[in-house]
Protein backbone atom coordinates (compact mmCIF):
# COMPACT_ATOMS: atom_id res chain seq x y z
CA UNK A 1 0.00 0.00 0.00
CA UNK A 2 1.20 3.49 -1.14
CA UNK A 3 1.29 6.51 1.28
CA UNK A 4 -0.52 9.52 0.77
CA UNK A 5 2.48 11.24 0.47
CA UNK A 6 4.22 8.62 -1.88
CA UNK A 7 0.64 9.29 -4.23
CA UNK A 8 0.75 12.79 -3.78
CA UNK A 9 4.64 13.08 -4.92
CA UNK A 10 4.08 10.38 -8.07
CA UNK A 11 0.76 13.22 -9.06
CA UNK A 12 3.52 16.14 -8.77
CA UNK A 13 6.17 14.17 -10.91
CA UNK A 14 3.71 13.21 -13.67
CA UNK A 15 2.49 16.37 -13.56
CA UNK A 16 5.65 17.78 -14.36
CA UNK A 17 6.87 15.15 -16.64
CA UNK A 18 3.58 15.93 -18.61
CA UNK A 19 2.98 11.80 -18.26
CA UNK A 20 -1.13 12.13 -18.70
CA UNK A 21 -1.31 8.43 -18.75
CA UNK A 22 0.34 7.90 -15.70
CA UNK A 23 -1.12 11.00 -13.88
CA UNK A 24 -4.24 9.49 -14.68
CA UNK A 25 -3.78 6.55 -13.18
CA UNK A 26 -3.27 8.44 -9.74
CA UNK A 27 -6.92 10.05 -10.12
CA UNK A 28 -10.35 8.75 -9.13
CA UNK A 29 -12.72 8.63 -11.67
CA UNK A 30 -14.95 11.48 -9.72
CA UNK A 31 -12.38 13.28 -8.76
CA UNK A 32 -13.03 16.88 -8.07
CA UNK A 33 -10.46 20.01 -8.15
CA UNK A 34 -11.38 23.15 -6.27
CA UNK A 35 -9.62 26.38 -6.40
CA UNK A 36 -11.79 28.64 -3.93
CA UNK A 37 -9.44 32.02 -5.60
CA UNK A 38 -11.36 31.43 -8.82
CA UNK A 39 -14.49 30.08 -7.92
CA UNK A 40 -14.35 26.91 -9.92
CA UNK A 41 -14.70 23.57 -9.74
CA UNK A 42 -13.70 20.54 -11.79
CA UNK A 43 -15.25 17.47 -11.79
CA UNK A 44 -14.05 13.87 -13.55
CA UNK A 45 -11.11 12.27 -14.33
CA UNK A 46 -11.53 13.13 -17.91
CA UNK A 47 -12.19 16.98 -17.43
CA UNK A 48 -9.19 17.11 -14.80
CA UNK A 49 -6.76 15.37 -17.22
CA UNK A 50 -8.11 17.75 -20.11
CA UNK A 51 -7.33 20.96 -17.76
CA UNK A 52 -4.04 19.87 -16.84
CA UNK A 53 -3.15 19.25 -20.71
CA UNK A 54 -4.63 22.43 -22.39
CA UNK A 55 -3.06 24.51 -19.10
CA UNK A 56 -1.46 27.46 -21.14
CA UNK A 57 2.38 28.59 -21.18
CA UNK A 58 5.44 26.30 -20.31
CA UNK A 59 5.09 26.16 -16.63
CA UNK A 60 7.20 24.23 -14.11
CA UNK A 61 7.07 23.00 -10.62
CA UNK A 62 9.12 22.19 -7.55
CA UNK A 63 7.58 20.84 -4.71
CA UNK A 64 8.71 21.67 -1.29
CA UNK A 65 7.47 19.86 1.12
CA UNK A 66 4.79 16.88 1.04
CA UNK A 67 3.52 15.97 4.75
CA UNK A 68 -0.03 13.28 4.96
CA UNK A 69 -1.53 10.86 7.35
CA UNK A 70 -3.68 8.39 6.35
CA UNK A 71 -5.92 9.51 3.08
CA UNK A 72 -5.33 13.06 3.65
CA UNK A 73 -1.73 14.76 2.30
CA UNK A 74 -0.58 18.32 1.73
CA UNK A 75 2.00 19.98 -0.32
CA UNK A 76 3.61 23.21 -0.78
CA UNK A 77 5.08 23.62 -4.49
CA UNK A 78 7.08 26.72 -6.14
CA UNK A 79 5.64 27.31 -10.01
CA UNK A 80 7.09 29.09 -12.67
CA UNK A 81 6.06 30.62 -15.93
CA UNK A 82 9.17 31.97 -17.73
CA UNK A 83 10.18 34.41 -15.22
CA UNK A 84 7.21 35.12 -12.95
CA UNK A 85 7.13 32.78 -9.81
CA UNK A 86 4.36 31.53 -7.28
CA UNK A 87 3.97 29.24 -4.84
CA UNK A 88 0.64 27.04 -3.84
CA UNK A 89 -0.75 24.80 -1.33
CA UNK A 90 -2.62 21.75 -2.05
CA UNK A 91 -4.68 19.26 0.05
CA UNK A 92 -5.51 15.99 -1.33
CA UNK A 93 -8.14 13.58 -0.09
CA UNK A 94 -7.48 9.97 -1.20
CA UNK A 95 -10.43 7.36 -1.78
CA UNK A 96 -10.58 3.44 -0.42
CA UNK A 97 -8.36 2.65 -3.52
CA UNK A 98 -5.34 5.06 -2.31
CA UNK A 99 -6.27 7.24 -5.44
CA UNK A 100 -6.50 11.22 -5.32
CA UNK A 101 -10.67 12.11 -4.88
CA UNK A 102 -10.29 15.79 -4.19
CA UNK A 103 -7.82 18.46 -4.51
CA UNK A 104 -8.62 21.93 -3.34
CA UNK A 105 -5.33 24.09 -4.30
CA UNK A 106 -4.71 27.64 -2.83
CA UNK A 107 -2.41 30.51 -4.38
CA UNK A 108 -1.57 33.31 -3.06
CA UNK A 109 -4.08 35.88 -3.97
CA UNK A 110 -7.71 35.80 -5.77
CA UNK A 111 -7.37 36.07 -9.74
CA UNK A 112 -9.69 35.59 -12.27
CA UNK A 113 -9.27 32.29 -14.18
CA UNK A 114 -7.94 32.45 -17.81
CA UNK A 115 -10.21 32.28 -20.44
CA UNK A 116 -10.40 29.05 -22.73
CA UNK A 117 -11.36 26.17 -19.59
CA UNK A 118 -15.16 27.33 -19.80
CA UNK A 119 -16.07 24.11 -21.26
CA UNK A 120 -14.26 22.10 -18.69
CA UNK A 121 -15.30 23.90 -15.18
CA UNK A 122 -18.67 25.07 -12.81
CA UNK A 123 -17.83 28.33 -10.99
CA UNK A 124 -19.84 29.72 -8.39
CA UNK A 125 -21.11 32.71 -7.29
CA UNK A 126 -18.87 34.82 -4.32
CA UNK A 127 -20.30 34.25 -0.97
CA UNK A 128 -21.37 30.95 -2.30
CA UNK A 129 -20.71 27.05 -1.38
CA UNK A 130 -19.13 25.34 -3.62
CA UNK A 131 -20.88 22.84 -5.74
CA UNK A 132 -19.48 19.46 -4.89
Amino acid sequence: MTSAEDTVLAYWDACEARDWPRFGTLLADDVVYHLPQTRELIAGRDAYLRFNQEYPGDWHLRVTRVTGSGSHAASSATFNVGDEQQAALTFFDLDDAGRIARITEFWPEPYDPPPGREHLVTRYAPGEAPLD
